[in-house]
């Protein structure tokens, strides 16, 4: 399983190549107090039946509140085929203290 740190995801969105599919997997309620600008949310209880909206073939880095959640939906994708799944090591929670101090946090 592949993982970016808060920082690394940080440098490669900065970078000019194709930005990765930032994919939260919290729920909606965790959703609105704070998120990756363009992140796309599906709760995890909804990803098996929304897979099939997200291609096989996309750089994905998943995203929760600590990168637990998100560390079993990358598991689940890859045996669904996926191949390029990325966990976001430490979720929002570190992202903020990390990268965006200014972040709302729970």
């Amino acid at each position: 399983m592949q993982h970016y740190t808060p920082l690394q995801l940080k440098e490669r969105l900065e970078q000019d190549a194709a930005r990765p599919v930032l994919l939260d997997v919290r729920e909606p309620r965790e959703f609105r107090v704070c998120a990756l600008e363009d992140s796309r949310l599906i709760p995890m209880r909804e990803i098996p039946a929304r897979l099939q909206s997200l291609d096989k073939d996309d750089e994905i880095v998943v995203i929760c509140h600590h990168g637990i959640r998100s560390r079993s939906v990358v598991q689940y994708m890859e045996q669904q085929g996926f191949t390029h799944v990325i966990n976001l090591s430490g979720g929002v929670a570190a992202w903020a203290h990390d990268v965006d101090p200014d972040m709302p946090t729970y």
